[in-house]
């Protein structure tokens, strides 16, 4: 790796640009359209990124942001709940275009936050600066691509339909009350593909920012609240276990939007008292796979794979998390691939062209470090040069190999920089154990044989929910179906699918004659 052995700097080798002036202190929740100030307890929040002292690291602390209660949890509830008013209130009766004039409003005033927000990101959970800002500027991407497909929704509804006799339009509306919660790998980007969804259609909104990546929605508390009416976005914070638990038992959310654990998510649904009445969209657990066949070119595989594998230090459901190589090219993955991550750019997340940073979660390190441990004790080797190796929050990919099913790595989702190769000569090893895994998110196969793309295609689609042929695993670009099979997803989140996913379909109907044909032209639903 580049840089080794100079990861983590002194205090006063932060460049001024990035420095943090002071701990950034969020004090206030916003709900019923106000900021309230909170003197209460507080989460002090610390950075990914160490900094050296003689020899000793310390994480650097970036601020605290306060750790509600219960009592608030449900005064955004009851708040949420006014604002909705049984789909009476003013937010769910505006029309289409009156809401998007509202988030219109917000958007102009958040891109005026852009630097300081990709600041946040970068200091929060350690992503690479330039990654953060395009973090920001794929958010901005995905709200104006749902109001321009919200748009052009409205510009086809309502439309009347005639059946057998009887007349009718059909008309989405919103469900009520949606809790959003999103993952602290996109913590702004992921949190707004359920955030713009449920409001445009006339949700009012409880958010709750991840335990990792808080403080970035300080720049836009004052926005929320001067852009939308009372009670239609309210964010709280706090500790998850203690504020989510109540909102859930009340049996008044209605739509629960969460990117997390299956684990979690389950937990969670079970709370409500009807779960049923509930509707979830959710993102959870993936382990997908690539499958190399012997025919891959090499140079595209590897740059696909490094950026696969790699990307944001492996922290993404849509990371490729192990590699599935035809032993007859193995030998010249393997060699490549180390080589690549030779040439990977290691340190902070401000550093020119960095590529792997210090990891957020604690104790993230010990737990890759067990899952190498684990490995070579049976059997696998670390093929890259320094591979495994931490130091505080930094880790360096370990290229492993050869995997088997006896190991960890072979099973559990890393969420990390470990990359598990497992050779083959029958393919149909890769396809069973494909077929037997908990989760289908995606795949990716690399080759040229046409044929066995086929085949192979065949089996997949049963499986996991997209193929990419000769390219990583990806969400982009937002307009196709992202969602994911088994313990992988429940639900859609592409941007159209996520409109649908926060209403339901309402249909007004009559017998067709020429009154009731009068009558449903004028009634406005």
């Amino acid at each position: 790796m580049k840089d080794r052995g100079s990861f983590f700097p002194e205090t006063q080798q932060i460049p001024k640009r990035f420095a943090v002036d002071g701990p950034v202190v969020l004090d206030r929740y916003l709900v019923n359209g106000k900021l309230k100030k909170w003197d209460g307890p507080f989460h002090e929040t610390v950075s990914p990124v160490c900094l050296r002292n003689v020899s000793e690291l310390t994480r650097y602390v970036v601020g605290r942001y306060p750790l509600l209660t219960e009592t608030e949890s449900f005064e955004a509830l009851s708040a949420a709940r006014a604002a909705f008013d049984n789909g009476r209130g003013l937010w769910p009766s505006m029309a289409v275009e009156q809401r998007i004039t509202h988030l219109e409003r917000f958007l102009s005033v958040m891109k005026t936050e852009r630097t300081e927000i990709a600041g946040l990101i970068m200091w929060e959970i350690g992503k690479s600066y330039g990654d953060s800002l395009k973090e920001f500027d794929r958010t901005v991407t995905y709200v104006k691509d749902t109001i321009r497909i919200l748009r052009r929704r409205e510009d086809k509804y309502p439309k009347m339909d005639r059946r057998q006799g009887i007349i009718g339009s059909t008309k989405r509306v919103p469900l009520g009350v949606a809790l959003c919660m999103g993952p602290f790998n996109y913590p702004l980007y992921e949190t707004f593909t359920a955030l713009v969804p449920a409001l445009l259609t006339g949700n009012t909104v409880i958010c709750k920012p991840p335990r990792f990546g808080v403080l970035l929605f300080r720049p836009l508390l004052k926005a929320f609240r001067d852009c939308f009416p009372g009670g239609v976005v309210n964010m709280i914070f706090g500790e998850g276990q203690q504020i989510i638990p109540p909102l859930l038992r009340t049996g008044e959310i209605d739509v629960f939007a969460f990117i997390g654990t299956s684990k979690v998510a389950d937990y969670l649904k079970r709370l409500h008292p009807k779960p049923h009445r509930m509707k979830t969209v959710l993102g959870m657990e993936a382990k997908n796979p690539a499958v190399i066949l012997p025919d891959a070119d090499l140079d595209v595989t590897i740059k696909e794979s490094v950026m696969g594998a790699l990307g944001f230090n492996g922290q993404r459901c849509a990371a490729l998390k192990i590699f599935y190589v035809h032993t007859g090219i193995a030998d010249a993955f393997l060699k490549h691939f180390s080589e690549a991550i030779e040439k990977l750019v290691c340190g902070m997340p401000w550093k020119k062209n960095v590529f792997i940073t210090p990891l957020v979660e604690p104790d993230k390190t010990v737990y890759l470090e067990k899952l190498v441990e684990d490995a070579l004790n049976h059997g696998a080797k670390i093929i890259n040069n320094a591979g495994g190796t931490a130091e505080g929050t930094l880790f360096v990919p370990a290229l492993l190999y050869p995997v088997t099913g006896q190991m960890r790595i072979y099973h559990e989702e890393q969420f990390g920089p470990v990359i598990p190769v497992v050779p083959y000569t029958d393919i149909n090893l890769p396809l069973k154990a494909i077929t037997a895994s908990d989760y289908g998110q995606q795949a990716s196969i690399f080759g040229k044989d046409k044929q066995m793309i086929s085949q192979l295609v065949s089996v997949l689609v049963h499986q996991v929910s997209r193929i990419n042929i000769n390219c990583k695993c990806q969400r982009t670009p937002d307009t196709f179906p992202f969602t994911g099979r088994k313990d992988s997803a429940e639900g859609v989140l592409s941007v159209s699918e996520a409109l649908d996913a926060f209403t339901a379909p309402a249909f007004v109907a009559a017998r067709e004659t020429e009154d009731n044909r009068t009558l449903l032209s004028e009634i406005k639903i």
